[in-house]
């Protein structure tokens, strides 16, 4: 029996049962086509289910009919989800009242989608729809956030800019005890357990470090890894997003670390770091996106830093930029394979690479 009854329809997962991919194989196997053969991987580290807090929801409107889910396998087509096993029950009991409001707003038509971000104070949420929001829309979206404690509701109507239509309360999520106000529809790792052993596997990949060590941080969000490196050495931030790096910076200088980390927007895709802004650094930490670091690698090749630790969302773009450490000479400490996503072929993993 499927896992939930939307399998089969929804395109969220791949396989009714959890185990039916070897994920650690995914692992052992893009190493190995990046020339690491024999390379030491550690055992699957599983997140368990019903505890994702971060869901990307498309939602859509026929008339009367308001759909709110992910999209079919292949396919443009909407599931109303009305089950998860994968998220926090708190978002899944939040989807029924989320439609009521979305069938109330005048600013959706026909499509858009619902950001929802569990947070450490309640569920962020970003509406992006497909018309003006109106005063009437915006009454509608504090009382919601009134009635089902949302410490904050913002709303876009295509591709602008999010802007907070209520703020309750700071919406709040604490990385290595720093306080981060994420921006709206931020990335966060899925969920807290798959976070935590992410930050496990880095800081046990981590070289001996003193009070001046520095570590460059590649593609780092608001913070997730960041803070817990300040706790080990200084840390040079970067990442490209307009709005991240900006809510790390007032994180760090609020809880008194300006002088040990700095966050810096960056598009590393269209500008890469350069090997002497890299140069005598104890380690490069990135965590890059899908699609791998492919324009950044040749400069941390190039750089020659003793310790690089990649944190992977995507096996084939870990095969290809490991390929570029495999022939500068890197060799791999540690690898932990990591999943945050069961009952999907996506596979987290944390790969220490040395010299």
């Amino acid at each position: 029996m499927a896992h939930c009854p939307h399998f089969g329809l929804c395109g969220g997962c791949a396989v009714a049962e959890r185990h039916a991919i070897d994920k650690a194989a995914l692992l052992r196997g893009a190493l190995a086509r990046a020339g690491y053969l024999d390379a030491p991987v550690a055992p699957l580290v599983e997140a368990p289910v019903g505890t994702r807090r971060r869901v990307d929801l498309a939602a859509t409107r026929k008339g009367a009919e308001i759909s709110l889910g992910l999209h079919k396998a292949r396919a443009a087509e909407v599931v109303d989800m009305r089950e998860c096993a994968l998220l926090r029950p708190e978002i899944v009991a939040l989807l029924p009242p989320l439609r009521e409001l979305l069938r109330s707003l005048l600013a959706f038509r026909r499509a858009g989608s619902v950001v929802i971000n569990w947070l450490d104070n309640g569920p962020d949420i970003l509406l992006r729809l497909d018309a003006e929001f109106q005063p009437p829309d915006r009454k509608r979206i504090i009382d919601f956030a009134k009635a089902h404690g949302a410490p904050r509701i913002a709303i876009a109507t295509g591709k602008d800019d999010p802007e907070p239509a209520v703020i309750l309360h700071n919406p709040l999520l604490h990385f290595a005890g720093v306080a981060v106000t994420p921006p709206p529809g931020g990335f966060l790792q899925a969920s807290p357990e798959g976070e935590a052993a992410i930050i496990a596997a880095m800081l046990a990949g981590l070289p001996k470090l003193t009070a001046k060590s520095r570590i460059v941080e590649l593609f780092a969000g608001c913070g997730t890894l960041t803070f817990p490196l300040a706790q080990q050495a200084r840390v040079e931030a970067y990442e490209g997003d307009m709005f991240a790096p900006q809510a790390g910076e007032a994180a760090a200088r609020a809880a008194g670390l300006g002088g040990r980390v700095s966050f810096t927007r960056r598009d590393l895709h269209r500008r890469p770091l350069q090997p002497a802004e890299m140069a005598k650094a104890a380690a490069i930490v990135l965590d890059p996106p899908y699609a791998g670091a492919a324009a950044q690698m040749r400069f941390i090749v190039q750089a020659n830093v003793a310790r690089v630790i990649y944190v992977s969302c995507n096996p084939e773009a870990l095969a290809a930029d490991a390929g570029a450490l495999r022939r500068a000479g890197y060799f791999v400490l540690a690898a932990t394979p990591i999943d945050q996503f069961p009952y999907s072929e996506n596979l987290e993993s944390v790969v220490v690479f040395g010299k």
